[in-house]
């Protein structure tokens, strides 16, 4: 299944990119979106970094037939290897669950507003169910974009 999700930060793009490589800044996101469990790590040089974030969330309230998939809570990890301030891969796993998503983040900046545009493909290898899987994780990716979006532009109104 193609995805894909826009985000808009009335900054400029070196204030978004160094947010996105504040663990302070990933902490909260993992926090607002009530993760019961995470751990952030950053590794960045000039202008280029990786980050992994590795959460934990309750499963409750996701539809029966993700919840037999998943069990009562669902480890995400999200990996994304920024090759500048303009450009990443991204790559979410659920370990030991044949279903990934994989892509790119573009930034691009406009009169001090940077847009954020991520494009992925999300797969979930298993018969049947395999197209429902991947469109609740779309709207989970969405949910989640959308919540580290509200973060940010607070995080970078100084709130």
């Amino acid at each position: 299944m193609k995805f894909r999700h826009e985000s808009t930060y009335h900054a400029p793009i070196d204030q978004v990119f160094a947010m996105l490589g504040d663990p302070d800044f990933r902490a909260k996101v993992c926090d607002y979106q009530g993760d019961l469990r995470y751990d952030v790590a950053i590794d960045a040089a000039d202008d280029t970094m990786s980050v992994d974030v590795d959460r934990v969330q309750s499963a409750q309230g996701l539809p029966p037939v993700a919840s037999k998939f998943v069990g009562d809570e669902i480890e995400i990890e999200v990996r994304e290897e920024w090759s500048s301030p303009a450009a990443a891969t991204m790559e979410v796993t659920i370990p030991g669950k044949p279903g990934q998503v994989r892509g790119t983040i573009a930034m691009r900046e406009n009169a001090g507003v940077t847009i954020q545009n991520f494009a992925a493909e999300i797969k979930v290898s298993l018969p049947f169910i395999g197209g429902k899987l991947e469109e609740m994780i779309g709207a989970l990716l969405t949910a989640a974009l959308r919540a580290e979006n509200k973060v940010g532009a607070a995080w970078l109104a100084g709130e």
